[in-house]
This record gives C-alpha cells, sequence and structure tokens, in this order.
C-alpha cells in the first residue's frame, strides 16, 4: 500500500506526523454527551466489550432494575469509563440501553462512526485514554466526560473516512474469519485433552478394575478401592492470607510478582502475599458460569493473591493429581447466586473429589502427561497463530486510521 504524498506536524507527540489535509480536533467539538434513560426498562440490553465493542447481552436480565439504563441509539459511542484504557468501549449498531455506569455519545458533525470505532480501539488511543483517566490504581481508572473531550481525535475528510473503513471492513471480516477457524481448533483440542483427563481421573487406567457408584452425577462409576473425598480432608485452606490490593502494595521500590485473582494471572505487581506451591479456585465472578475457562490455577514461587480465588494446599495427595481433577469438577450445584456468582469456602469445602492410592495418582499423572504432551504442542501453536492473526489485524487497522498507509 502507497504512503500520502505530503505529511505535516499533528501538534502532539503521540500522534507524530499526519497527513497534511487531515485535522484534529478534541473530542468535545466531535461528540456531545447523551442523557435518555429508560423508562420502563423494556429496551434491548446491551454490553461493552473490550474485545467486541457494543453487542447485545447474552444473557438478558429482565427486571425492574433496568429502568433508568440510559438509552443507545445506533450510531452512538457508547464508553466504560472504568474500562476506556483496556478498550471498553465502541459505535453501537443498535438501539438499545446499557449501565447508566457508562457515557453515551452522539455525533454533532459529519463523520463515520465506524471510522471512530476503529480509531478509538488502537493501541496509541487506548493509552491516551489511560493519560486521560483519574484514579490511584489502575483498577479504580475513570476517564469522565471531561477528560475524554480532551482527547485529539484524527479526521480525515469524510470521503476518505467511508473508504478506510469499507476497506477495513472487508480486509478484517477474512481475518476475523481465520481467527474463528483457529478458535474452533483450540476449543477442540482442548475438549480432547479434558476427555482423557477426565477418563483418567475418574475410572483410573486398569479398564478391568471392579467398579462402584460414587454417589455423584458428573463423576459416574470409579475403581472400587478408590474413596471420595471432601476438599476439607484435601488441603489446607490459606485464604486467610489473602489480602486486597492496596495503593501502598503499588510501590515501585519492589520487584514485580505474579498477581493473580479470580481470573489467573492478572498482572505483576510489586508485592508477595504468598511464598509456596498451591493450587488456586476462584471463589466468584462471572468465570465460575463459564465452563470454558479454566478455574484452576498452579502457582508456585512468589506471587500475589488477591481475595477473589481460594488458596488450597495439598495436605498429602500428588499435588498434580489434583490440579487435573479439580478442573475436571462439575461446581455447578455449589456456586450460589447469578448477578455475581460465589463459590463459597463452606460449599467448596463440601465438593467431593474422586480419589486413588498415591501411587496411582502418579500413574495417573503420567498418563496423562504422555497423552496430552502432543495436543498441548498443537494448542501452543494453535494459540501463536492466533495471536499472530490478532497481532496483523491489529497493524492494519492502526496504518490505516492514522495515515501511515492510504487507501485506494
Amino acid at each position: 500500500m502507497e504512503r500520502y504524498r505530503e505529511y505535516k506536524d499533528s501538534g502532539a507527540q503521540w500522534l507524530g506526523k499526519i497527513p497534511k489535509h487531515w485535522d484534529v480536533i478534541k473530542a468535545k467539538y466531535l461528540w456531545n454527551e447523551v442523557f435518555s434513560f429508560s423508562e420502563n426498562g423494556s429496551e434491548n440490553l446491551l454490553s461493552v466489550s473490550q474485545y467486541e465493542g457494543v453487542t447485545q447481552a447474552k444473557n438478558e436480565s429482565r427486571s425492574e432494575s433496568l429502568k433508568g439504563y440510559k438509552k443507545v441509539a445506533k450510531d452512538n459511542l457508547v464508553i466504560n469509563i472504568m474500562l476506556a484504557w483496556m478498550g471498553g468501549l465502541g459505535v453501537s449498531e443498535y438501539n438499545g440501553i446499557v449501565s447508566p455506569a457508562y457515557c453515551v455519545y452522539r455525533l454533532k458533525k459529519a463523520a463515520n462512526p465506524k471510522f471512530m470505532h476503529y480509531l478509538y480501539k488502537t493501541p496509541m488511543y487506548l493509552a491516551e485514554f489511560a493519560r486521560h483517566s483519574t484514579g490511584v490504581i489502575p483498577s479504580r481508572w475513570r476517564m469522565y466526560t471531561d477528560d475524554f473531550g480532551q482527547v485529539l481525535t484524527l479526521i480525515p475528510p469524510i470521503d476518505e473516512q467511508d473508504k478506510i473503513v469499507s476497506y477495513l471492513d472487508k480486509v478484517t471480516s477474512k481475518i476475523d474469519e481465520a481467527i474463528v477457524q483457529q478458535q474452533k481448533m483450540i476449543d477442540l483440542l482442548n475438549e480432547r485433552k479434558q476427555i482423557i483427563i477426565n477418563n483418567a481421573v475418574t475410572k483410573g487406567l486398569n479398564p478391568d478394575a471392579p467398579m462402584k457408584d460414587s454417589g455423584v452425577d458428573w463423576i459416574g462409576e470409579i475403581p472400587e478401592h478408590w474413596e471420595l473425598k471432601q476438599y476439607r480432608h484435601l488441603f489446607h485452606n490459606l485464604d486467610y492470607l489473602r489480602k486486597p490490593i492496596t495503593a501502598d502494595l503499588r510501590s515501585r521500590n519492589n520487584p514485580l510478582y505474579d498477581y493473580y485473582g479470580a481470573t489467573g494471572i492478572i498482572d505483576k505487581i510489586d508485592h508477595f502475599n504468598i511464598e509456596d506451591k498451591v493450587l488456586l479456585i476462584a471463589e466468584d465472578g462471572a468465570n465460575l458460569l463459564l465452563r470454558n475457562l479454566p478455574l484452576i490455577y498452579k502457582a508456585e514461587g512468589r506471587f500475589w493473591v488477591n481475595n477473589h480465588a481460594h488458596i488450597l494446599k495439598p495436605i498429602k495427595d500428588d499435588y498434580d493429581f489434583l490440579a487435573y481433577v479439580m478442573e475436571s469438577t462439575d461446581y455447578t450445584l455449589y456456586i450460589t447466586g447469578s448477578a455475581q456468582p460465589k463459590l463459597s469456602q463452606a460449599n467448596l469445602n463440601a465438593v467431593k473429589l474422586p480419589i486413588p492410592p498415591l501411587y496411582e495418582q502418579l500413574k495417573i499423572v503420567e498418563h496423562i502427561k504422555a497423552k496430552t504432551e502432543g495436543i498441548d504442542f498443537s494448542i501452543y501453536n494453535a494459540k501463536r497463530m492466533l495471536t499472530l492473526l490478532q497481532e496483523r489485524k491489529q497493524i492494519i487497522i492502526n496504518d490505516v486510521v492514522t495515515g501511515k498507509v492510504k487507501v485506494s
């Protein structure tokens, strides 16, 4: 692709040089904030994802609480002020309503809203949104309307915006198709791996072993000499060591350690709470209801655990075996709440796991590792390809919407 004939200084270091005929204006001159609220909450409920932008909510909640939600019209920009710096925003393709905590904006001058969607999701704009957000720590950052209004926005001529959007829609749709196929492959590989693990940790390795009914639906029959044990008899619970993150723990005077929460390794922070080899399981959050996401994480060495994950140290059984069987467990009956799912310590302690003798646990772990080694390698390669596709898509978008290359 060709470059533009002439460039000029944008006047902002973070934007650099831009095509000579493009404009740069503050967002406050481009957008008006909209304050229109639902009278009965019956409109189409929308959600804002940092990955997909504005989408129709998958699990619609029809309750009186939706009364007073903010109305959104097609082509409005919706920003989750807490996640703007992580991409929690987008131009809506739908009419509907969103949380009253979000900000909704309508264009006040001629522009292609889809161009703005592409532009605002680029890494350079996310970094700028972070710069214009306020708060002590990232989890408390907010980008309010006055802050967003100061963000410089690139404005090509409207006909160029239309060309850019048309080009990106065509190119990225092909990449998105490849991404979907790659993700399907990863899901199938993970499913095949999980079947191997489930069979090994519930049936053992001897197909001729006498069996007995476990009395637990997800387990079914288990070898006669195995035991069913509750979590309380398998682990030391170290939840008392957890602490909420505070500003003083974000001091940059110390080395950085892995930070674990309800979704695994979240970030690096500069303090550690535990130095051990333990297993973590989410205590609360929507991930408890998503079986396509792992609930169990291995944590070793120095790390920090927040108060949204249970910390479990095996009493005497094999660490790796317990990790496998924990990941195979169905926790559905032990999770309470729907708006904010929770797996309490008391409920977790009551969960039963099939436990063979220690020597058999070691053999099962060896068997699983041998059987899944090739699958893990395939998953690694598929994830690597997925990452490359996502990076390629982002580079194409970034180069086009910032004027580094010209769309014919």
